[in-house]
């Protein structure tokens, strides 16, 4: 991503964060970063497509993570455990983004809307297809309903942008490691949760 990209974003992050998404101007937003207008529309046709890029760099982010998982491991209960890290990062990693598109996500245009469920659909299938492999492969317990185990987990990380501070006691890859605890001990077979723990003492 360009310099000037990236700075036309995170001052739309700031003046989004403070004024709302309809009480800011793209001159608002090329005043406050330093540019033109000419260099807004090089990289956006509208503030609408702006508020879209900034949801996209998150989902995108969890999706190509997602996929790398399925790639680099060939258990279902490892996949779970890279998907679950790279989730919880996200809130990190694009603390500001999540925030701003949750406050403003109301105003995104049905166009880049359906661009949005369509990654985010993915991703969740990603999920559900992991825990359906991994009860196929007596990793996870059978007698879980599969989507609503996959519900309950994306529901349940979610949830972190509501109340996750970068200077909270807990690092963000600390946070992962327990809702990974939380969520491994209530899915994962005794037998599997025994070598996930065998696994994690060698490494």
């Amino acid at each position: 991503m360009s310099h000037l990209k990236d700075k036309i974003i995170q001052s739309s992050l700031v003046l989004f964060s403070e004024k709302g998404f309809h009480g800011v101007s793209v001159k608002d937003i090329v005043e406050y970063c330093g540019t033109s207008k000419g260099g807004f529309y090089h990289y956006f046709n509208s503030k609408d497509e702006l508020l879209y890029v900034i949801h996209d760099l998150f989902i995108s982010y969890v999706l190509n993570e997602a996929n790398r998982a399925k790639k680099r491991h060939k258990r279902p209960m490892y996949q779970l455990h890279e998907i679950l890290h790279s989730f919880v990062r996200v809130f990190d990693l694009y603390n500001e983004h999540i925030s701003v598109f949750y406050q403003e996500n109301k105003y995104l245009k049905a166009e880049y809307e359906d661009k949005i469920k369509s990654k985010r659909d993915q991703f969740k299938q990603i999920v559900i297809e992991v825990i359906q492999e991994g009860q196929n492969e007596g990793e996870i317990r059978k007698e879980l309903p599969t989507i609503i185990t996959g519900m309950s987990i994306l529901g349940m990380v979610n949830w972190t942008y509501k109340w996750y501070k970068r200077d909270g006691d807990l690092s963000i890859d600390d946070i992962a490691e327990v809702y990974i605890d939380i969520l491994f001990k209530g899915v994962l077979t005794d037998q599997a949760i025994q070598e996930y723990h065998q696994s994690t003492l060698h490494n």
